[in-house]
């Protein structure tokens, strides 16, 4: 059966990010799909720019600003499509996203969750076709940069991209949805780590594809959240054996993020990091519990799906030099090995 849609956007003084991307968004609904906008206390005139151009779609107000991910949680709450699709205000879909995005529900291809192809340089290259994810947890848009006619066909991806992410809304609620105290960052690859944990597969659908307005920036508190929310993301998810075997190399990584911030001015952020992870140990092994009593595949599967390889031209280019590559991969063979043994 055809899936109806639940298009979720989370806008905070989103309102000219929103005036270029429903024009193009709205053509791509059909009968029985919605459309939700979750404002975060915007002070720039977003809720009204969204019903204003988008009558039919229902603007769910917060009283301040909860982040991107418990504001998705909220906007789910109210939901009721087949198949939810979260999507970033500043991502305009192209002709066609519409029904491409639901090729793989219609197609059955066993996938608990995918993602549209992310454009970025006003349609040119790529923004994100997957996200790699490093065993220390670093994760990084994938194919960045690269021309979009170099784009990867169907197929499986590590982790998705929040830019443009859908679920079955029934498996969403299933796993609990992104962690709420995250705030930002890091939520999109917890999700996809917690459904690969539960033995799913997870996929990009290159025919739907969203122009999104993207850029690096390194605004005031994003060091600390990106920091903060690998940790948390670490600790939730990995299987037990894994986080013991890379427990010497989190550590040395530590010791070289930590003068590293400080030289490049983020070193509060950091410490601040830290501090926060310490305060969340609690919760985090409660959550932690839940989450690995789902676990379905082994700690070596699990493993398969990182990598030992920097690859992301945002990681400073020491990192990714040649002698430290092949540290961090002879590293990752002498892990997997020792993974493969307990597995057996």
């Amino acid at each position: 059966m055809r899936p109806t849609l639940s298009v979720l956007i989370v806008a905070w003084n989103s309102r000219e990010e929103l005036a270029r991307s429903l024009p193009a968004l709205l053509p791509e609904l059909g009968e029985g799909d919605e459309l939700l906008v979750v404002d975060n206390a915007s002070e720039d005139g977003t809720p009204a720019v969204a019903a204003e151009l988008a009558p039919a779609a229902r603007v769910v107000r917060n009283e301040r600003n909860l982040g991107f991910a418990a504001a998705c949680n909220v906007g789910v709450g109210q939901a009721r499509g087949d198949l939810l699709v979260i999507l970033n205000p500043d991502a305009a879909p192209r002709p066609g996203w519409g029904e491409a995005i639901r090729r793989p529900w219609l197609e059955q291809r066993g996938w608990v969750a995918w993602q549209a192809l992310v454009a970025d340089g006003g349609g040119t290259t790529i923004n994100s076709a997957g996200n790699p994810v490093h065993f220390t947890g670093i994760v990084w848009a994938g194919g960045h940069g690269r021309p979009l006619a170099e784009a990867p066909p169907t197929g499986e991806v590590t982790a998705l991209s929040g830019a443009c992410l859908a679920i079955p809304r029934e498996t969403w609620q299933r796993v609990g949805g992104f962690p709420a105290d995250f705030f930002l960052y890091h939520e999109d690859v917890d999700l996809s780590l917690r459904l690969r944990l539960s033995g799913g597969a997870l996929g990009i659908e290159p025919s739907a594809v969203v122009d999104h307005d993207y850029e690096f920036g390194a605004r005031e508190h994003k060091w600390r959240w990106l920091e903060r929310n690998r940790w948390a993301f670490l600790i939730r998810v990995y299987p037990t054996s894994l986080l013991a075997l890379l427990a010497p190399a989190l550590l040395l990584t530590e010791l070289a993020l930590i003068p590293a911030s400080l030289a490049a001015g983020w070193g509060r952020q950091k410490l601040a990091a830290i501090g926060e992870v310490v305060r969340w140990l609690p919760r985090l092994r409660h959550e932690r519990r839940q989450i690995q009593a789902s676990r379905t595949v082994s700690a070596a599967e699990f493993a398969g799906w990182l990598t030992p390889d920097l690859d992301s031209p945002f990681i400073p280019t020491t990192a990714r030099s040649f002698p430290i590559r092949q540290l961090l991969r002879a590293y990752w063979r002498v892990v997997r090995l020792l993974l493969d043994g307990l597995s057996r």
